[in-house]
């Protein structure tokens, strides 16, 4: 485990629950005493801690798949989605009282989740930031001094927040202004909550003025409107906040597109109808297709079958694959930043549109997703995936109309970028008082 000495500003702890968690206390990984803790993964916690954990992401994982399996698997997942059910924030009964979630939190916490993290972060009087709430709340019960945990998603389940969040420590960074109403409503105080927006990786941006941030928006935007439809509609806006000429160029005629599945190797069928329905272009060289597998072996496994079945020796057909996370999280900033159209489930990456990717939508995976969805559809960054075995009779008509550069755009202008530096100043403040103290 990589340790940071001085220059450490928390504990940063997350668990490995998929990808969305990680991916958001990633970009924190040089700042991080002793480096991310997978808590879940960890060497320092004990068999019992262990075997809980175990338990918790196999459930996590079973149901995230189910959703795809016939007759019997949609029943299954929304019975198991009620115990992360977020009631409608317009709702006119106390979001603040506490219920089954909180209560399921606490049994957790009880039985000795969390605990071998709680004696680790003991060992040195640095904040804890987590992305994940039970670190946070099992914090909290321990009577933690500085706790942040950076939410994931535009709303969130009552599980997130403790039982008596009027004395409760944990600060909340959260994502987007709907985040903030929600976190209210539960009884959160207003001086605990604050609105960073989502931590991307800082190469994706480009420093303060986010120059490769605006260069890679600008490719971006001259692939995805080839009808100049946008372009003669959005010119003077770009040229304000891009610059003169930013979307002109020789045509390229290549749309470049990453379809990502969820880190529990959910929806992975979706893929294979993209790849097949887009085969003739793929040949052709007019579409170029990533298909993310993540970590997961065996999606890739599968992706490759797909690839040999439709479009074999074909170099317009990318898998995408890493042996690790930390790997996984910095080829697929890699790719971002080349890619026009990003295809995935609404998960985490739905804040993804803030870096100008307009997003298409495959079907939401849970609560939370469904209300990350709608915060999309409400800012008009995305758009609904049509059946994807026909995906080469609609997507470029859309292309045509401008629609996805118009997503790209609003994306790019309505969603804050700047939540990694956000929450390193306020780490950086909290390490000051600790040393002046």
């Amino acid at each position: 485990m990589k340790k940071n000495g001085k220059h450490s500003l928390a504990w940063v702890a997350t668990v490995s629950m998929g990808l969305g968690h990680e991916r958001a206390t990633f970009p924190f990984r040089h700042f991080a005493e002793q480096g991310i803790i997978a808590i879940n993964e960890s060497a320092f916690i004990g068999q019992k801690e262990k075997e809980l954990w175990r338990r918790l992401i196999r459930l996590y994982e079973y149901f995230s798949r189910l959703s795809s399996v016939p007759v019997i698997g949609k029943p299954l997942f929304c019975l198991f989605d009620t115990l992360q059910a977020i009631p409608r924030l317009e709702s006119k009964r106390n979001l603040a009282k506490s219920g089954m979630q909180v209560r399921l939190v606490k049994r957790g916490i009880g039985m000795g989740l969390n605990e071998g993290l709680l004696k680790k972060i003991g060992e040195k009087p640095l904040p804890l930031l987590t992305s994940y709430m039970t670190p946070a709340i099992a914090a909290d019960v321990a009577r933690y001094e500085k706790i942040y945990c950076i939410i994931c998603d535009a709303e969130v389940s009552r599980a997130w927040v403790s039982e008596n969040p009027q004395t409760s420590r944990i600060h909340y960074l959260v994502p987007c202004e709907r985040t903030v109403q929600r976190l209210k409503r539960y009884g959160v105080p207003e001086g605990h909550i604050s609105f960073t927006g989502f931590p991307f990786p800082k190469e994706l941006l480009g420093g303060e003025d986010f120059g490769t941030l605006k260069s890679d928006l600008a490719r971006r935007l001259f692939n995805l409107d080839p009808s100049e439809i946008f372009r003669k509609k959005y010119e003077q806006q770009v040229t304000a906040l891009l610059g003169k000429g930013r979307i002109l160029g020789e045509a390229r005629g290549v749309v470049r597109i990453s379809y990502a599945v969820g880190g529990a190797g959910a929806q992975k069928e979706i893929g294979a109808q993209i790849a097949k329905s887009l085969a003739h272009e793929l040949l052709k060289g007019t579409v170029r297709l990533n298909l993310i597998a993540g970590v997961r072996r065996e999606v890739k496994e599968y992706f490759e079958k797909v690839k040999q079945r439709y479009v074999p020796r074909c170099d317009n057909l990318r898998i995408v694959h890493s042996r690790s996370k930390e790997e996984y999280f910095s080829v697929f900033s890699e790719i971002i930043r080349k890619t026009d159209i990003l295809w995935t489930k609404p998960s985490e990456l739905s804040f993804y549109c803030g870096l100008g990717l307009p997003l298409i939508l495959s079907p939401s995976l849970g609560a939370q997703e469904r209300y990350n969805r709608k915060w999309l559809l409400h800012i008009r960054s995305a758009l609904p995936q049509e059946d994807p075995r026909f995906t080469n009779r609609w997507l470029f008509e859309l292309l045509r109309k401008g629609r996805l550069a118009e997503c790209a755009w609003n994306g790019f202008t309505k969603v804050e970028k700047r939540g990694t530096d956000t929450i390193l100043r306020i780490l950086r403040s909290d390490r000051e008082l600790l040393n002046e103290n």
